[in-house]
């Protein structure tokens, strides 16, 4: 498909810095079959239905931006996939400046050696020395916000319990599930007064995330393959919800693609662990979920692809249009909607 199709007129200042305080003050737009309606995320509960299921993703971002030095070269990293114990695979400014076999000094007394560069110009970091790499990270690296948001602030302490959500427990993604922060335990407990409940699964999110579609046609677009795991015990869960009239509601699109990757064509969801680089566009068919919460997304983005995929292109378009106007917030730390088709 034409990657045209999916460009929209976005102002600057449409893109939130920071996030809704409370968290759940955020405003929500709801496409409900045809229907389009202005809200809150505290509205969720009268939005859904007893025995539906929210599904989370409970991966826990990790400090995965990392500025060193080649010799005279700046050099600065973002992890993208780990690949073993010590490589993760690399996002790398400036890499021209490096060759196989080169050292980076991170500071703080962490080093990596660059190898393999891939076609997509990422390049493989090997971290020197015995301690774990997630304690190295800890101590030279900081939090990968969007370069959208990364561009216009710096990166503060704020961040460090903002781009969490309140179910990070799996450490591992290099961008968080932006969906999910707009949730609180008291949303949650309203969610669980009014029938709604919840499970768990793991996507580390990364950082090909942020990689726009560079080609003219959807058909030369590479995604880049993530690690996830649904064990056996949520994917009964989940057809559980479904034989019994609930529907299955992917909170982020994380947890959609995960969802999706692991059902047959009967919609049924087996356990998964492995990698999935799933593209979602217009024409396909979904399998596992029933409904969607998320953000608003990039002009020309994948993420743009996919909820014009569930809910169709121009009704998309529509949306956003409205929510450029009204006022609704875009990108990471902005608003939510709700999308049931």
């Amino acid at each position: 498909m034409d990657v045209g199709l999916f460009d929209f007129a976005l102002p600057p200042e449409s893109i939130a810095l920071r996030p809704a305080s409370p968290r759940d003050s955020a405003r929500m737009l709801v496409l409900d079959g045809t229907a389009t309606r202005d809200a809150r995320v505290t509205d969720l509960p009268g939005a859904l239905r007893a025995g539906d299921l929210l599904v989370f993703n409970d991966t826990r971002v990790i400090p995965a931006q990392l500025e060193g030095r080649r010799g005279d070269a700046r050099v600065g990293a973002t992890l993208h996939k780990r690949e073993g114990p010590r490589r993760w695979r690399a996002f790398v400014r400036n890499a021209r400046r490096l060759r196989d076999g080169d050292t980076i000094d991170f500071g703080e007394g962490v080093t990596a050696i660059a190898s393999d560069r891939d076609d997509d110009g990422s390049l493989a970091l090997d971290f020197a020395g015995e301690e774990p790499v997630e304690t190295l990270l800890e101590r030279a690296g900081r939090m990968p916000l969007p370069p959208y948001i990364a561009g216009k602030r710096p990166t503060d302490a704020r961040d460090l319990d903002d781009y969490q959500t309140m179910f990070a427990a799996e450490p591992g993604a290099v961008a968080a599930p932006t969906a999910a922060l707009h949730f609180t335990p008291a949303l949650m407990a309203s969610l669980e007064a009014a029938g709604i409940g919840h499970a768990t699964l793991t996507l580390h999110v990364g950082a090909g995330t942020f990689l726009p579609v560079k080609g003219e046609d959807t058909d030369q677009h590479r995604m880049h393959a993530e690690w996830g795991r649904i064990d056996a015990a949520t994917a009964e869960r989940l057809n559980a919800v479904r034989a019994a009239g609930g529907r299955v509601i992917a909170v982020g699109t994380t947890s959609l693609r995960l969802i999706e990757s692991a059902s047959d064509a009967a919609g049924i969801v087996h356990p998964f662990e492995g990698d999935t680089a799933i593209f979602i566009t217009p024409g396909y068919r979904f399998r596992g979920i029933d409904g969607l919460v998320t953000n608003f997304h990039l002009p020309r983005s994948t993420l743009f692809m996919l909820v014009s995929a569930l809910m169709g292109r121009e009704r998309m378009q529509a949306a956003y249009a409205h929510a450029i106007q009204t006022g609704y917030r875009f990108y990471s730390y902005g608003d939510a909607s709700l999308l049931l088709p």
